[in-house]
Formats: structure tokens, C-alpha cells, sequence
């Protein structure tokens, strides 16, 4: 029963923040829409902004089961990953726009900028998605085939136009097809590979 309730507040979490924003989704919020008591809350994370941050963790440990389950693997060719990391996690988004809203939000807030800095300098996480895509650029830098720039620029050129895209096709503007989504991914890869 403690899952239940620990994941219900996530959804909420989730959820609310989606809607209305983190200053739109206070722990009353939460709890209601979780159908938990406000204590609960603090039962299973220390604060909101605890919940916040475990929540964005619990989306990257969700995606690192989507990108092995579809066959990521280090020991393939850095292009070959690459392709594989942006198909699944374009898919996901597709196929989560609440994630999509929420990693916008995250994203250019004090929690993403602290969380992304961290991660740059290796103190965040040390498996999961995000390590397994600094491992991904290391190695193209590494053997040539990826641009020497900055993590987070080419986290920016490769990933970014990915939740652009998802948000785009969940607002109408764009209808997304497998043979569209391979152009975009070709196109991410255009911007990050070198000598292009």
C-alpha cells in the first residue's frame, strides 16, 4: 500500500504541475488529487521541493527502462545509440505530454538549473538516462564522430528539438509519423555530428 499512495502523489504531482505549474500545485493540491492527507505527503518526501526533484528522478528511471528495453546499448556505434536514444525518447514524449509540460516547467526552473549543473559535473547521477547520454557524447567526442562542444550544447541540439516537436504535435501544429520522426532524428544528429 505505501507504493500505491508514494506513486499516486507522484501522478498528482505530475499532474498538477503539468496544469498548473510548481506555484500552481501546493501539497493541498496534491493530496487531494492523490486522495492521500496532506501528511502522507510528508510521510514519503521531507518537502516539496524534495518531491519535485524525486519526481524528475523517477521520470529519468523510467526512461532508462524505455531506452534498454528498446535495445540501447554502449556497445553499439555512437550513431546507432544516438538514433535509438532519440526514437525513445521522442516516442515517450508522444506518448506522455504531461512529461512533455512538466520538463518544460523543470527544465528553466531553479530545480532543472541546479539538476542539469549537477549533472554536468558528474553529481547527480551516475547511471541512468542521463549518465548513459554524457557516456554517448564522450565516446563520439572521443573517436571523432560527435562535435567537441559542451555537454549542454549538444544536450540542447540534439534533445532539445525533441520536447519541442512533442509539445508541437500534442498542440495539433504537427502530425508526427515514423517517417517524420526519422527526419528529425536525422536532423539532430546533423546538428551534433562532426565535420557537418
Amino acid at each position: 500500500m505505501k507504493k500505491d499512495k508514494r506513486s499516486a502523489i507522484l501522478k498528482a504531482t505530475l499532474e498538477l504541475v503539468a496544469e498548473h505549474g510548481f506555484h500552481g500545485a501546493p501539497a493541498a493540491m496534491i493530496a487531494g488529487r492523490a486522495e492521500v492527507g496532506v501528511g502522507t505527503i510528508y510521510r514519503y518526501f521531507e518537502n516539496k521541493d524534495v518531491l519535485i526533484v524525486e519526481l524528475m528522478h523517477e521520470i529519468e528511471r523510467n526512461m532508462t527502462e524505455k531506452l534498454l528495453e528498446h535495445g540501447y546499448s554502449r556497445e553499439k556505434p555512437v550513431r546507432e545509440r544516438f538514433r535509438d536514444a532519440c526514437g525513445t525518447i521522442l516516442r515517450h514524449f508522444m506518448e506522455n505530454p504531461m512529461e512533455v509540460r512538466f520538463f518544460e516547467q523543470f527544465n528553466n526552473s531553479p530545480y532543472g538549473m541546479s539538476i542539469r549543473r549537477d549533472a554536468i559535473f558528474g553529481e547527480w547521477s551516475t547511471d541512468g538516462a542521463t549518465a548513459m547520454i554524457k557516456d554517448l557524447f564522450d565516446d563520439g567526442v572521443a573517436e571523432g564522430t560527435v562535435k567537441d562542444l559542451p555537454l549542454p550544447v549538444l544536450h540542447a541540439l540534439a534533445f532539445g528539438p525533441l520536447m519541442d516537436v512533442a509539445r508541437d504535435s500534442h498542440l495539433g501544429l504537427v502530425q508526427l509519423d515514423t517517417g517524420l520522426m526519422g527526419c528529425i532524428i536525422d536532423a539532430c544528429w546533423d546538428a551534433v555530428k562532426s565535420g557537418g
